[in-house]
């Protein structure tokens, strides 16, 4: 991870307490994940909640003014939240500096009539509810991609796995890349491990993970993870700033998500929220600055990927087989057919078990 130029990484207060007699026990190499993002790098940056191109303006020039570098930038409240015009100016914006642009598919759960989603179990919360949201959630994907943009950010493991499956049919660009959103993130390597088989490029985890979970799901799966630095709120409020170093040892690759705790929620986003939308824009590229201060002085910052990487590398999926033509349903007086649709499933081009 570091070469011979670079200093060494130190720990936080790592010589005062070790002078103390209060040092900390040497970290175990077998902890630290082997994995890296395709052409070199352990962790990239994403700035979240960018709602629109006024946001997105305001996170581009704060970023150049305080030298933030980005490799991506997310949205939360919706691709059905913003004109035709709006993504176009955002996908331009974007793809001008090498930024990968992720829009949040569809309706959702939370947004949606169920009564469950409201009460104290929260129901099946974020997901989509029924074909129809699906459909949604669809409808945005392609209505985006065809307007440039080449993330999409889901929290549906069905919608997940239709889309990956769009994907290989070509119905979506086949450079599209799909992000699990945090609202269903899974907590345990068997769950991660499932999610980047349906189909994701990037999981994002909740921040309350500790570091040998991370060590735990990079010993089954490789696919880049995306984590809150500082989670918002709604997903406990965490400010885990001064582990980041350790973060990247452990889950690599990574996405270091700058988020903005103690700020009310702007989701679905729209003018009436413009100043609190823009103002906790700028203070998420701010954050960004220190947790970058942090590992410069930690010497822990050499290992970031290149600005305008944005693929996953060579991930494992499920295999996707061809659709197969309707048929009538049989008559009830007769038992359904038990034979497969195909004498042997069609393998996906990206399966490497």
């Amino acid at each position: 991870m570091n070469d011979a130029s670079a200093p060494a990484v130190r720990r936080p207060g790592e010589q005062p307490l070790a002078a103390l007699g209060l040092g900390a026990p040497a970290l175990d190499p077998a902890d630290a994940s082997v994995h890296s993002f395709p052409g070199g790098g352990r962790w990239r940056t994403e700035i979240p909640s960018c709602e629109g191109p006024e946001a997105l303006a305001v996170v581009l020039k704060e970023a150049s003014r305080l030298d933030v570098p980005i490799h991506r930038i997310s949205q939360g409240s919706g691709v059905w939240m913003l004109t035709d015009a709006e993504i176009t100016e955002m996908a331009e914006a974007t793809a001008e500096r090498g930024i990968e642009l992720c829009l949040f598919t569809g309706p959702r759960g939370t947004w949606d009539i169920g009564g469950s989603v409201r009460s104290d179990s929260r129901g099946a919360g974020p997901r989509a509810r029924g074909h129809d949201a699906v459909a949604g959630c669809v409808e945005d994907a392609v209505r985006a991609t065809e307007l440039g943009v080449k993330c999409l950010l889901v929290a549906d493991e069905g919608v997940l796995w239709t889309l990956h499956r769009a994907r290989a049919a070509g119905i979506l660009p086949a450079g599209t890349t799909l992000k699990v959103s945090a609202l269903i993130g899974p907590v345990n390597p068997a769950s991660y491990a499932v999610y980047e088989r349906l189909g994701a490029d990037s999981v994002n985890v909740p921040s309350d993970l500790t570091l040998d979970h991370l060590t735990e799901i990079r010993r089954v799966s490789a696919a880049p993870m995306d984590m809150y630095i500082e989670a918002p709120d709604d997903l406990g409020g965490y400010v885990r700033m001064y582990e980041v170093a350790e973060l990247i040892r452990r889950g690599a690759p990574l996405y270091l998500k700058f988020g903005l705790s103690k700020a009310p929620g702007i989701y679905p986003w729209g003018t009436h929220l413009r100043d609190l939308t823009l103002d906790t824009a700028r203070e998420r590229v701010r954050r960004g600055r220190l947790a970058l201060d942090l590992l410069a002085r930690h010497g822990a910052d050499d290992g970031m990927a290149p600005l305008g990487s944005r693929l996953p590398g060579t991930l494992h999926r499920f295999p996707v087989e061809a659709s197969a033509p309707p048929h009538d349903e049989p008559p009830h007086d007769e038992p359904p057919h038990d034979e497969p649709l195909h004498d042997e499933p069609l393998h996906d081009e990206n399966d490497k078990d």
